[in-house]
């Protein structure tokens, strides 16, 4: 059975920090690419992060460039999402997402977190 679960989720102020943690079992982890999702309210689903199989590559969203950075561990089949000088925009609920790099329609999701940037 395969699982992905996030963790790391609450409320922080503007300007602080968190970081996101998604874990997978149930497939073999290194040979996915692993995503970062969100989703706010009444707003579509849109890409943060994404990180390759050996994490030498990662892109972002532009509107997170310079603030968060992806990263995994593939001992411990888990993907980070470490986020800085968060905004009151960042709010959403965020998703894990792990992707078959030959074939995309392969697909897995996370329950998601929630993270709520308010002062």
């Amino acid at each position: 059975q395969v699982q992905l679960v996030e963790s790391g989720g609450g409320l922080v102020q503007p300007g602080g920090s968190l970081r996101l943690s998604c874990t997978l079992s149930g497939l073999a982890f290194s040979f996915y690419t692993m995503n970062w999702y969100r989703q706010a309210p009444g707003k579509e689903r849109e890409l943060v992060a994404g990180i390759t199989r050996a994490g030498g590559s990662a892109n972002y969203a532009d509107s997170v460039k310079g603030r968060f950075t992806i990263s995994r561990d593939n001992a411990k089949n888990t993907v980070y999402l470490q986020m800085n000088s968060l905004k009151p925009e960042d709010t959403a609920v965020y998703y894990c997402n792990a992707v078959w790099p030959f074939d995309s329609s392969q697909k897995y999701w996370g329950q998601g977190t929630q993270v709520t940037v308010s002062s």
